[in-house]
């Protein structure tokens, strides 16, 4: 590993990654990054302007002779997912990102890197900072709370962007165009608990499940990697099917765009069944590894010591795990259009008995819009069956492909000009914000781009060097092309 400070070019866009990456900026909590894109695009002599959710709109005039040219408009998210491994000592609200560089790739020590899409705003900064390219007319749309709730996307005014042509900077892999994407909507499952106090002489264990590589509810929802709310649902379905334990809590998932890594709960039992409960631990692991095989070798199920001021009552315990055993989770349905693209998925993201209430959130993706809607009503179908109440949020459209369009010609002729190739076009199963954008922008040509983010939203996640700047010198080309 070496110092991230002593990078190759493109110079000024790792600069601005690794200034952006000492601001904390969780999903809601982006203020001190907007601020610092508003006054370093100020102090570049761009116009800025803010809105209501802390959205910023940069403008940056043509470069001379060029003021003709169709507008184009750059577009990233300010927020980060924020994940860490167990053990890992960093508060996301106030500690930045520990930056390192271990070769050619870029990672953090331990957490999310934020590259999604921190490199989508460093790139935007970098060509608002540059004096050389010859761009025409540009904007710059810096938005809040992509990663929890599309939020700044949703709450865009309509035709406050001028631009022709919209160039997102948040896709993940080099070489390729993406022209459209999912929709999504949120599940939220609730049921009140019943507490009473841990039965004497029991003692309180903690079942963990770990070892999990997680992931992109999107990206990587057909990548056959585990749940870990899953596995221990299965564990905890035989558990509590065999010996008399008591749940006292549960915990899994972080995000409900991230396959969830890890999940735990703390059980109540006997001394006595203390062995009999590590025989089933040992044999739902070595159950969990055969089922996952290649695709996720690192799952670990462990027991530890634990405390506990309350349990549930058993119907609570068993209405919770039923649900999340029977819930829907992964891959729906595969488009009959586009080979190798998810059509319809579900990710069952987070868990938690906290306050007296049991909380399950799933994430439903779907670019077919009656797809979404009758998957998201299965899930809360199964939440009722299970004694829940389920309420759907933050529903935001997908965003039509056209292939035709003349940007996504502009864009892959330019890639063939400079690498001799051409891109790759597709559609993609996660979401990005321009179906929101382009929803208050009638018209607006859009694609996204970036460079290849191996294992984002995971303390796994990276950039390539080489990638950045290959992503940076087409950006370059395509603004000047324009």
């Amino acid at each position: 590993m070496t110092d991230p400070f002593d990078l190759p070019e493109p110079r000024d866009l790792w600069r601005y990654f690794l200034a952006l990456s000492r601001i904390p900026r969780p999903s809601g909590r982006e203020e001190a990054a907007a601020r610092w894109v508003a006054e370093e695009a100020r102090a570049l002599g761009c116009e800025v302007e803010r809105d209501g959710v802390g959205n910023v709109l940069v403008r940056k005039p043509a470069a001379p002779g060029r003021a003709d040219r169709p507008g184009v408009a750059l577009q990233a998210h300010l927020d980060m997912v924020c994940e860490k491994n167990g053990g890992t000592v960093h508060d996301f609200d106030r500690d930045p990102i520990r930056v390192v560089r271990d070769g050619d790739a870029i990672r953090a020590v331990g957490t999310t890197l934020g590259a999604d899409d921190g490199i989508g705003v460093a790139a935007a900064m970098a060509v608002l900072a540059s004096r050389e390219l010859r761009h025409g007319p540009l904007e710059a749309l810096f938005t809040v709370d992509e990663e929890t709730g599309l939020t700044g996307a949703s709450a865009l005014r309509p035709g406050w962007l001028r631009a022709r042509y919209l160039l997102n900077l948040d896709s993940e892999e080099e070489g390729e165009l993406t022209i459209g994407c999912a929709g999504g909507l949120d599940t939220v499952a609730t049921r009140r608990l019943a507490l009473s106090a841990p039965p004497p002489g029991a003692r309180a264990l903690r079942v963990e499940v770990t070892g999990l590589r997680g992931g992109h509810s999107g990206t990587d929802i057909g990548a056959g990697r585990g749940n870990s709310l899953r596995v221990l649902a299965q564990l905890l379905d035989a558990v509590l099917a065999r010996l008399p334990v008591r749940l006292a809590a549960l915990e899994g998932g972080a995000k409900r765009n991230a396959i969830p890594r890890e999940a735990s709960a703390v059980l109540l039992v006997s001394p006595a069944d203390e062995p009999r409960l590590a025989t089933l631990v040992a044999a739902e692991e070595a159950a969990g590894r055969a089922a996952l095989g290649a695709f996720d070798p690192g799952l670990a199920i462990r027991l530890h010591p634990a405390a506990a001021e309350a349990v549930l009552s058993p119907e609570d315990a068993r209405a919770l795990v039923g649900l999340l055993l029977a819930a829907p989770t992964g891959i729906e349905a595969m488009s009959p259009d586009i080979p190798g693209l998810v059509q319809t998925s579900t990710n069952m993201g987070v868990a938690s008995t906290r306050g007296g209430v049991a909380e399950v959130t799933f994430l439903t993706r779907s670019s077919v819009e009656p797809s979404r809607a009758a998957l998201a009503a299965r899930v809360a179908a199964v939440a009722r069956l299970a004694g829940f109440e389920p309420r759907h949020d933050a529903g935001y459209p997908g965003w039509k492909p056209e292939p035709g369009a003349s940007l996504v010609g502009l864009v892959d002729g330019v890639h063939r000009a400079t690498f001799g190739r051409p891109m790759v076009v597709k559609a993609i199963h996660a979401g990005l914000e321009c179906g929101l954008i382009g929803e208050k922008h009638p018209g607006l040509e859009m694609v996204s781009l970036g460079p290849t983010v191996l294992d984002a939203h995971t303390p796994d996640e990276r950039v390539g060097v080489a990638s950045v700047a290959a992503f940076a010198r087409l950006l370059g080309a395509v603004l000047e092309a324009a």
